[in-house]
């Protein structure tokens, strides 16, 4: 992520923290993921931070997704221009070295975590020590599981996500018109399904919104997963790696479509999986475009990357989470802790972590097709008209 787009989701931010504070209110993978802070710390002399608001940790799964580095930039960012110090870390998908990051966190006095988790059940032991601490705890769009030891959590409506994603596999399919009505379009349409990693438990919420639409349509035949393969533990994806959903991808087309019938659409859950299965298909001889026989591919976190294959025709939709609104929300709940108050959540039912069910905030998610990216992500500062043509985040 250069630096003028760190600027610009650093402005962002500070328009949608407004927002929260009245309302009550992520074809190729970018950037080297070292594991340690990217963002210059400001001293407390400097800023006043740790006199005025003290520590604040934030811990990152990766760097290797454009989407966590805008998501850690905004957080530090916010929570800097409310006074605080701010320590953020990113662990390159490695869960010892996330458990690390977060007790030098704990030992270096922050007073408060914000942490999205690499795996949601591996840091019980940090999260005990931080409550011995008095130190609470926002989990970050990663539901954080099995512990008591979490105080809240941010993120978007992710069954409703799922929801979007199959929607959009419908509309693009003709089953659905953009308005969600049924057509009169009958199939039947091949198509496979791609989950995320099975310890992120937002992987649960996505593919179980997603089988709400899509389930009575292969019921009825109007669907049909050629390869039979239709449960999470059969389709997910270690670490949401786009490599390895290459692979599946192109095992699929070599074990299931190897009598001349072809794929019609791919459920993917994130972008970055979508461009690993459209490199398959692509090699496999569909495509390159949609009007040139490249099935129909969802996605999510409208990456820069696949945000112009949408515009060019290869990549059919994407789900917009406007991270900058979920930065500015996690910066509220942590100074309503630090306030000594509750933040006050939309969501006091929905998500169990195994222990406890967290309090939650949840924020809207779009879909994102060719014929809206301007409205959805250049109108709204996201990505520029440059980035968009360009594929690469300026």
């Amino acid at each position: 992520m250069r630096t003028r787009k760190i600027a610009a989701v650093a402005a962002g931010l500070t328009l949608a923290m407004t927002v929260a504070a009245c309302g009550g209110e992520g074809a190729g993978d970018t950037g080297t993921d070292t594991g340690t802070d990217t963002g210059t710390e400001e001293t407390a002399e400097e800023e006043g931070g740790a006199e005025e608001g003290g520590l604040i940790g934030v811990a990152m799964p990766t760097q290797t997704s454009e989407r966590w580095i805008a998501d850690g930039e905004a957080v530090k960012a916010g929570l800097e221009e409310a006074g605080y110090e701010v320590d953020l870390q990113f662990a390159g998908d490695d869960i010892p070295v996330q458990q690390q990051q977060i007790d030098q966190m704990i030992t270096k006095g922050a007073a408060a975590l914000i942490i999205a988790a690499i795996d949601g059940t591996a840091i019980s032991g940090q999260l005990e020590a931080a409550a011995a601490a008095g130190i609470p705890v926002i989990s970050y769009d990663r539901l954080i599981r099995d512990s008591e030891n979490v105080d809240f959590y941010v993120t978007f409506d992710n069954y409703q996500v799922g929801v979007q994603q199959a929607t959009s596999l419908l509309v693009g399919l003709g089953i659905m018109d953009a308005e969600g009505n049924e057509t009169d379009v009958a199939g039947p349409f091949n198509i496979e399904l791609f989950a995320g990693s099975l310890d992120d438990n937002n992987a649960f919420f996505f593919f179980e919104g997603a089988m709400s639409i899509l389930q009575p349509y292969i019921d009825s035949g109007v669907l049909v997963v050629k390869s039979g393969q239709t449960d999470i533990e059969q389709v997910a994806t270690l670490r949401w790696q786009q490599e390895t959903a290459q692979k599946r991808m192109e095992d699929l087309l070599t074990s299931t479509y190897n009598d001349g019938s072809k794929v019609n659409g791919v459920l993917s859950p994130y972008d970055g999986l979508s461009r690993g299965i459209i490199t398959a298909l692509q090699n496999a001889g569909y495509g390159p475009g949609i009007d040139a026989g490249m099935p129909i591919v969802t996605g999510q976190d409208a990456e820069i990357a696949s945000v112009k294959l949408i515009a060019d025709g290869v990549q059919f939709s994407t789900i917009f989470k406007d991270t900058r609104k979920l930065a500015a929300q996690a910066v509220v709940a942590a100074e309503a802790y630090l306030a000594g108050e509750e933040p006050e959540a939309n969501d006091t039912e929905t998500y169990d972590n195994g222990v406890k069910v967290v309090p939650s905030y949840l924020l809207e998610s779009d879909i994102v097709y060719a014929d809206n990216i301007t409205e959805l992500l250049v109108d709204s500062g996201y990505w520029s008209e440059a980035e968009v043509e360009s594929g690469v985040a300026e």
